[in-house]
């Protein structure tokens, strides 16, 4: 049992790009030996100091520039700057589209863009067209339009898009696709996977409860809840799919041989958030007279091309431990797993038709990533996939090459988004996925994972 607590809390939650070397494209490398990268970050917030966090540890690059509207959260960042003796960067912030400032900097290699969503496809289009190698955080895009906006400009300009998914990056969830590439399930069959975080007090907050009992958001809101919270109010969606899908997807090898042919999405009424406010801020608080339009869970179901069912549950809304319940089933067997449920059946091996703790299976199948460099990751955020992630990043920018998790992974991953808010409004219709790829999901590979790299 302390086998699987200590390899689980190695890998920790929350929010994933997977092990796999980049292939090359356009033929063209900028690494220059030696040189060191250039990186700047749009949006310094709780994601993007994480991220700075890690850039700082590294000897390869120089956080060249920093955009952020809210100066708080500058000086936050230049005060992390400084105390790693590092040299100040250029700042960026005056107003809302300062970061094309930024983004005319000749001297810049590479952007992290860490902003509410609604601001992450014009930035990533902005940054492609400038010629910026491009990691955005997640979700890429809000509707189908964006999607394709972020797979044209790629396409047009040539510069690289990174979807930052650090989910990919668990060390279980690493180690069961190690599982899946040896065949352990056989030929695989469903897969379930989602986002159940409870986040009430994230989206409800007023500044004074430190993340506890606020029931205030937009302009009385601090952090996510200035932003975030205002989706719940107005789309009936799952607005944040990729934690759950991302991992799913690269065992499926959706886009490489693979790919999602068409969805259809439910949600529950939306009570969870009205109850949360009525609790903490009383029935006569304005708020409380709210209707909000996001159902407290919504489940969508995916059909592939190879013939497998994928089930994506969104709840963010209702009392809920941490889970992105992770299921894979193949016709061998299946693994059941999460932080809180750790178990295989495999047939012809587990005894009978019961379960079998899966200690051993992520001792054998642990991934080479995490046997090379677990210890040095430990320090990094989400117990110690944002170190994976980043350096993912950087090694795919210094070489110029195709990311682990491109801008096709971007469009189809973020496309639930639009395509379950169709759903929905249309009494549950299958919605049929647009191609991202044009085609080429028929030849391109999958990545070759196992190497220890990145």
């Amino acid at each position: 049992m302390s086998s699987r607590r200590n390899f689980i809390k190695k890998s920790m939650i929350a929010g994933g790009g997977i092990a796999m070397v980049p292939n090359l494209t356009f033929g063209i490398t900028n690494s220059i030996p030696g040189k060191k990268l250039n990186i700047a970050l749009i949006g310094v917030g709780l994601r993007g100091t994480n991220h700075l966090n890690n850039l700082l540890k590294r000897s390869d690059v120089n956080v060249f520039a920093i955009c952020d509207i809210d100066a708080n959260r500058i000086n936050i960042a230049l005060d992390l700057i400084s105390k790693a003796g590092k040299k100040k960067p250029q700042i960026f912030g005056n107003s809302d589209f300062d970061y094309r400032n930024l983004l005319a900097l000749k001297s810049i290699d590479a952007v992290v863009i860490s902003t509410p969503w609604l601001w992450h496809t014009r930035m990533a289009v902005d940054s492609m067209k400038a010629k910026k190698y491009t990691g955005l955080e997640v979700s890429a895009a809000n509707t189908l339009e964006e999607c394709w906006d972020l797979v044209n400009t790629h396409e047009t300009t040539g510069s690289h898009l990174m979807i930052l998914e650090n989910v990919n990056y668990r060390r279980d969830v690493l180690a069961v696709l190690n599982m899946v590439k040896q065949n352990v399930f056989g030929e695989l069959l469903h897969f379930t996977g989602g986002y159940q975080h409870d986040l009430r007090h994230v989206k409800l907050n007023d500044g004074k409860t430190a993340y506890g009992k606020g029931v205030e958001f937009g302009s009385n809101g601090i952090s996510e809840s200035v932003w975030r919270t205002q989706h719940s109010l107005l789309r009936n969606a799952d607005v944040y799919p990729t934690h759950g899908l991302g991992p799913i997807a690269v065992m499926a090898d959706v886009n490489r041989g693979n790919r999602f042919l068409s969805l259809t999405s439910h949600a529950t009424k939306a009570i969870g958030l009205n109850k949360y406010i009525v609790d903490n801020g009383g029935e006569n608080h304005p708020n409380a007279k709210l209707k909000w339009k996001q159902g407290d869970i919504i489940t969508s179901t995916i059909e592939t091309s190879n013939g497998e069912t994928i089930i994506i549950t969104h709840n963010v809304n209702t009392p809920h431990p941490y889970s992105l319940g992770f299921k894979v089933q193949g016709v061998n067997g299946l693994a059941d797993f999460d932080h809180h449920t750790q178990r295989m059946h495999i047939e012809g091996i587990t005894e009978g038709h019961g379960w079998e703790a899966m200690d051993a299976w992520f001792e054998k199948y642990d991934h080479p990533l995490w046997k090379k460099y677990g210890d040095v990751a430990a320090e990094a955020g989400h117990g110690g996939i944002d170190f994976f992630i980043m350096n993912a990043f950087v090694e795919s920018a210094k070489q110029n090459i195709a990311p682990p998790m491109d801008v096709y992974d971007a469009a189809a991953w973020s496309a639930i988004t639009p395509l379950s808010e169709l759903s929905i409004e249309n009494n549950g219709t299958p919605q049929d996925f647009p191609d991202f790829t044009r085609g080429r999901w028929v030849k391109r590979k999958p990545y070759n994972w196992m190497k220890d790299t990145f």
